[in-house]
């Protein structure tokens, strides 16, 4: 088997909710997603979903995507997907860096694997733990008084983990956590996620000032070392998110005891190959970790479904269901929550069937 050509599309998925807000003012009310199409001599296609979160979050934007995976289809014609460590090394060989572009065109492999196999790639990820596992919800960055009742709004959609967008005002922030916490019931879990958007001293006020709240503290400034030394005066557990971008990076936050948990996003890596390799890495460590991505819809959801699931419970602190987010469904029999919580597919591959009048023309075919 061999590759016969990569097929590239872009979809709009606007937000139920009208627009997504995080730290620095940062928002947007229409992800670019894009979705590739691996096509093969034997008449089997795999596909895959990358969906930065805008421009400002990570070094990823959804046109940089495009560009990379039409740079990248040329050197992976002939090459046969379900190698996928000898994809992910043309990959690395041809483009250095830019994981995100990588990032799809490996979980279209994976799809062609398990579909090969007659397995889902959850079996071929390690194996399926329990029936199900939690979700988390992100609530975007409002006002304290909307954002403590959207835990309760989230509550009833059956989420018990609820992630706050703050990062803004320390004063503010404080405020939100303190009203978001006074809704939690027993059982309730609370993040606190900066995305980077305090300054060293305003995180270690914010998290001075909610020491007495039962709240994780997540990812509170740009960089590594402005994040250790927050982690090194609060006794708060601590996320560290942005800064895990490779294997390395969580090898030296294990030798630092910089984090607890660590958000583990599949594109931020390059795509399900390396995450795998990260996840199973934590799972010797004793680290715990959020599986997700950066954003996405019905496909990004079952990479991340197939992942999560395969992850021992006792390891996995939450994962995410990005398609419960948009108004656009591109793939059929994707995940969908079920009270608060979501299972990987138990057909080969992903398990989906892309929705290509949503999908319509290839924006790129090599």
């Amino acid at each position: 088997m061999v590759i016969t050509q990569i097929k590239c599309y872009q979809v709009d998925l606007p937000l139920h909710e009208g627009s997504y807000k995080w730290s620095g003012g940062n928002s947007v009310e229409v992800f670019d997603s894009t979705v590739v199409e691996v096509i093969t001599d034997q008449g089997i296609s795999g596909y895959g979903e990358v969906c930065p979160l805008g421009a400002a979050y990570l070094p990823a934007y959804a046109a940089g995507a495009r560009a990379g995976i039409a740079e990248l289809a040329p050197q992976l014609i002939g090459l046969d997907p379900t190698q996928l460590s000898l994809i992910n090394h043309a990959m690395d060989s041809a483009m250095r860096g830019h994981p995100y572009v990588k990032s799809a065109i490996d979980v279209a492999c994976w799809d062609i694997l398990g579909k090969v196999c007659g397995q889902p790639v959850v079996s071929l990820l390690g194996g399926r733990y329990d029936s199900s596992f939690a979700l988390y919800r992100a609530i975007s960055q409002e006002s304290p008084e909307k954002m403590a009742e959207m835990v309760g709004h989230y509550r009833g959609l059956g989420y018990t983990k609820f992630q706050l967008k703050v990062g803004g005002d320390p004063d503010a922030d404080i405020e939100r956590i303190r009203l978001a916490s006074a809704q939690l019931r027993r059982g309730d879990v609370l993040v606190a996620d900066a995305n980077t958007g305090w300054t060293q001293h305003q995180a270690i006020r914010v998290a001075c000032a909610v020491r007495d709240v039962d709240v994780y503290i997540e990812q509170p400034c740009m960089h590594y070392e402005e994040c250790l030394a927050v982690r090194n005066h609060t006794d708060r557990p601590f996320i560290l998110d942005e800064v895990i971008d490779d294997i390395s990076q969580v090898l030296r936050g294990h030798h630092d005891r910089a984090m607890d948990i660590i958000n583990l996003k599949i594109s931020k890596v390059g795509g399900l190959t390396k995450a795998r390799q990260i996840r199973d890495l934590c799972v010797s460590l004793g680290i715990a970790m959020t599986i997700e991505d950066t954003w996405g819809g019905d496909i990004v959801t079952t990479a991340i479904a197939h992942l999560a699931h395969s992850t021992p419970p006792a390891l996995l602190f939450s994962a995410t269901d990005f398609n419960s987010y948009v108004t656009v469904s591109i793939a059929d029999g994707a995940p969908q929550r079920d009270g608060g919580r979501l299972a990987a597919p138990q057909a080969p591959g992903l398990g989906i069937a892309p929705r290509m009048d949503i999908l319509g023309k290839a924006v790129f075919a090599s």
